[in-house]
């Protein structure tokens, strides 16, 4: 049997409110926003395009959670520590270290 967590995102407002919302809705707005921005103009493999847009934020706070800890990060991504330091490379996040 799986088991899936509903993860949710904490939005803070002015006024200190706190409103938890499912991380599904943030993507959400953001994509109606996306193409409320996008008009009438055509796209092409937008589901690389957001892929690709969301795992640098997406691997950046997951490193930041883990205050820097890539084992840490990899565990919670449910990725290898090699996949995930790949990424990391991919996107800029660490640098390559020189022989």
């Amino acid at each position: 049997m799986s088991h899936t967590k509903k993860i949710e995102l904490v939005i803070h407002t002015t006024d200190d409110h706190v409103s938890p919302q499912p991380l599904r809705h943030s993507v959400q707005k953001a994509l109606e926003h996306y193409f409320e921005k996008l008009g009438t103009a055509s796209i092409k493999n937008l589901y690389e395009t957001v892929l690709t847009e969301i795992e640098a934020p997406l691997l950046h706070a997951v490193l930041k959670h883990t205050r820097d800890n890539q084992s840490k990060s990899a565990i919670i991504l449910g990725l290898s520590r090699g996949t995930f330091r790949k990424k990391l490379k991919q996107h800029g996040l660490i640098k390559s270290r020189k022989k």
